[in-house]
């Protein structure tokens, strides 16, 4: 069984490669081929895994559920690297399947040298990755395969969409999947309007909203966001990067007239009330210690801009952010721990999890002086049970340990301290900026290539927060 649905889904991929296919037409590039393999291959491997393949019961149960959804973000990368291999682009296995898998987790980071050489198809299907890993590979072939609502669907979808419990807004899963996905498309299709209104083209338009929309800070030029030096782009992408970190089951019951819900929501309140926070500590970092110069839109759109891209994992930077200073750089890594909102396209911890983490730490410290009370952790009016406070404590705990043990195998291979380091917690935190930020490290493309695979890990570790990838290395999982 686990064979017929990775067989739907990479036939599925084979789908959306027809789009930076018929983007090479547009354009008459020679990347035409590239994607006319990478299609032909992939669906040829789809077609005979479903069609050839005989399941002898439909069911999946848990275990598949993970299974399934670790190894079909590892396929997907697998072929989507496939017209970066054939196309004119000067990359080895290595890089390009490095290149495909942080496409699809969104986590933004390149090894290519100057993208502005990148044919147009290439760059379509650059952002077109990381709009379909934004919302979840699983949770799209959730919604259009509703055959998997009576075989492991629901494990699926709890092993792929990110948050502490998964919201269900309707009875069926399929139907849950179907609309994130609406609300996610409607949303992507009003930012390529707004940006074509401004200084960007309509292929521009169509890249930027798809990598912008899904957090994942792709862009079409080297100098990103900043090629245009426009005040309206950077206003706009600001804005939906800020509703990218926001949880889509809020953003859908909002739609629907209910906005009483999103400001009741605890969790949104507090990542509106960080951003706050974050702007006036920026403010005060850039006036008093800075030496860049302090016009209007470097106190107000620029920190506002950085703060946003930052906490929802989007990645995008402002040219002079390594002038900043070390404490707003400070400021950075602990938005890249935690993140934005769970249930939204972010990547990090999630905040959420840090606000069990303080109630939790609260509580203990009020019971070193009143031992006997017996105290919980409450979040939008709802006690929440041991076993799920617990479960964020090991998360955590699990989440250091992995940027640890990714810095350390990094260091190993002779790459700097700093850029070890942090190129693991950028890939697991999906955030994607480069160590060069620092002002010590460099770009990633200086990694050797047995760095990018354990990168590649970290990056498929952190879009699937953790669990569902290292509970396939217990022995345990695979006993019958």
């Amino acid at each position: 069984m686990l064979v017929r649905v990775m067989g739907w889904l990479v036939m599925i991929e084979a789908v959306f490669m027809a789009v930076p296919l018929a983007t090479a037409f547009f354009y008459g590039e020679d990347d035409a081929l590239a994607f006319e393999v990478g299609l032909a291959v992939t669906a040829v491997t789809g077609a005979g895994m479903t069609f050839f393949s005989r399941p002898r019961r439909s069911e999946m149960g848990k275990r598949e559920g993970f299974l399934l959804t670790a190894l079909v973000w590892v396929i997907f990368s697998l072929f989507g690297m496939i017209p970066f291999i054939v196309s004119e682009v000067p990359v080895n296995l290595s890089e390009a399947f490095f290149e495909s898998m942080s496409g699809f987790t969104t986590t933004g980071v390149s090894v290519m040298e100057n993208i502005d050489n990148v044919s147009h198809a290439i760059h379509m299907w650059r952002s077109l990755m990381q709009w379909i890993g934004g919302m979840g590979i699983i949770l799209f072939t959730l919604a259009v395969l509703p055959m998997l609502n009576s075989s492991g669907g629901m494990q699926m979808f709890n092993a792929e969409t990110t948050g502490i419990r998964s919201e269900k807004l309707r009875p069926r899963v399929s139907s849950t999947a179907k609309r994130l996905w609406l609300v996610y498309a409607l949303l992507t299709l009003a930012l390529v309007l707004l940006y074509m209104f401004g200084p960007m083209n309509t292929f521009d338009s169509i890249c930027h909203a798809l990598s912008t929309m899904s957090t994942g800070g792709f862009s079409t030029h080297q100098a990103s966001i900043g090629t245009w030096d426009s005040l309206y782009v950077k206003i706009v992408t600001t804005l939906f990067m800020f509703v990218g970190g926001v949880n889509f089951a809020l953003i859908f019951k909002a739609s629907t007239g209910e906005f009483r819900s999103a400001w009741s929501n605890e969790v949104f309140r507090m990542y509106v009330k960080v951003i706050f926070v974050l702007f006036i500590l920026f403010d005060l970092a850039l006036v008093s210690g800075s030496g860049i110069q302090l016009t209007v839109e470097a106190l107000t759109i620029d920190p506002l801009f950085q703060i946003i891209s930052t906490i929802s994992s989007t990645g995008y930077a402002v040219a002079n952010l390594s002038d900043w200073g070390l404490f707003i750089l400070s400021l950075i890594f602990v938005m890249m721990f935690f993140g934005a909102c769970a249930g939204s396209t972010s990547g990090g911890a999630k905040l959420d999890r840090a606000i069990y983490l303080f109630k939790n730490s609260r509580n203990e410290l009020y019971r070193c002086i009143y031992p006997n009370h017996i105290l919980s952790v409450g979040i939008n009016g709802k006690t929440m049970a041991p076993e799920v406070i617990n479960k964020v404590m090991v998360f955590l705990w699990l989440y250091v340990i992995v940027i640890v043990a990714g810095g350390m195998a990094l260091a190993a291979m002779d790459v700097p301290l700093v850029d070890s380091f942090f190129a693991s917690f950028s890939c697991v935190s999906n955030t994607g900026l480069a160590p060069e930020i620092t002002g010590y490290g460099g770009q990633f493309n200086l990694i050797p290539d047995l760095g990018k695979w354990v990168l590649s890990f970290l990056m498929l570790t952190g879009r699937l927060e953790v669990f569902t990838v290292l509970v396939l290395f217990a022995p345990g999982f695979w006993h019958k």
